[in-house]
């Protein structure tokens, strides 16, 4: 095949499904250049990829930016529009793998996957210009048409499993209150044993009583802080104190720590081992922090008085759980749950808190 002026690149040949692909590394500089993203007009049926989400954008930009000398990429996937030639760089056979790729300057490169980390790179060489000599690994395929890149998209997205959110945090070595929380977990006897650090959602045979992740997002509701906020000396001692305490505070937690109770049971009985129950105690928390500085440990400690059963309908149907008996975490539950600890312990709400409290009154 000849073809005039064209892209070169080192590449290691590869195959699979019967067809060959291609792995090369590329400059960083190079990826807005040669990757075009679908306009976002061409309805979805004659596109290959799915609308760019913009609002993920600058959290990939700023990941790049803000941690230059250790940032990891995984490889972007695409379809080679155009004419192609592999060349070995030797006959022989433990070698004929490894060449050079041709690539036709007229070719159309499209993203199957990784059109985020392509659009956040575009951004970030901007913010950092010395990051354009750095590469990223992207996986060519020969393009047979439109319908097979949408297909290439749909194989790699649909067999593709997110990780859980507690694994996230658990493999967080930047983020401060990801540190912090695992810490405070490490640290406490009780939550060291019956924190589950890999899943989101106990089953009803889980042996924990709490997810790495409830712990995690009660401590941004105790700060009032979101995933990449810095901590104070001040904050960091306030959450251990208040996880020292909370855990020495719910019976039922300690009934768990001491085996007269199993977490199955804890879960199937009482609010206290679930979600919605663990974060409405981060609202509680804060409030307690603002407004009641020099007392909230007194309050606290009082949440030992107050009836967790699942029998107590009274109390936590409509708020804790629905009209079923099934939990519901949802940032209403956890504000409706929150109204219910604070009447209990004669705190006021908020405005807020207020007019989430009359809507259920009222049944709206």
């Amino acid at each position: 095949m000849e073809f005039g002026f064209s892209y070169n690149f080192p590449a290691l040949r590869g195959k699979q499904g019967g067809s060959e692909y291609y792995v090369v590394m590329c400059p960083l500089r190079l990826i807005p250049k040669i990757f075009l993203f679908d306009e976002e007009e061409i309805s979805p049926e004659y596109r290959a990829q799915r609308i760019l989400n913009k609002i993920r954008i600058p959290e990939i930009t700023n990941y790049i930016v803000e941690n230059p000398n250790d940032y990891v990429f995984s490889s972007l996937t695409a379809s080679i529009d155009g004419d192609i030639e592999f060349h070995p760089f030797s006959n022989n056979l433990t070698m004929q793998d490894l060449g050079q790729l041709q690539i036709s300057l007229d070719a159309k490169f499209l993203i199957n996957d990784g059109q985020h980390r392509r659009a956040a790179i575009e951004e970030a060489i901007k913010l950092s210009p010395e990051l354009g000599n750095e590469t990223i690994s992207v996986v060519f395929y020969h393009d047979l048409g439109l319908k097979k890149s949408q297909q290439i998209f749909s194989d790699l997205n649909r067999h593709a499993v997110n990780t859980t959110s507690s694994i996230g945090i658990l493999y967080d070595h930047r983020d401060h209150l990801a540190l912090v929380t695992k810490q405070i977990v490490a640290e406490n006897e009780l939550l060291t044993r019956y924190t589950d650090k890999e899943r989101v959602t106990l089953s009803k045979n889980s042996p924990k009583i709490l997810a790495l992740n409830h712990i995690f997002n009660t401590n941004c509701r105790l700060l009032g802080k979101v995933k990449g906020d810095s901590l104070s000396e001040d904050e960091i001692s306030f959450l251990k104190e208040f996880w020292s305490m909370l855990c020495a505070t719910i019976i039922e937690w300690q009934r768990v720590f001491n085996k007269e109770l199993s977490p199955k049971d804890l879960r199937e009985n009482y609010i206290v081992g679930h979600g919605v129950f663990i974060e409405s105690l981060g609202v509680l928390g804060r409030y307690l922090r603002e407004y009641h500085p020099d007392e909230w440990k007194v309050y606290l400690k009082n949440l030992a008085q107050i009836d967790y059963s699942r029998t107590n309908i009274k109390d936590w149907r409509g708020r804790a759980f629905g009209a079923n008996g099934r939990i519901h975490k949802t940032k209403e539950t956890v504000t409706l749950t929150s109204n219910k600890l604070k009447e209990f312990l004669g705190l006021t709400l908020t405005e807020a808190e207020q007019k989430t409290e009359e809507k259920f009154q009222l049944g709206v």
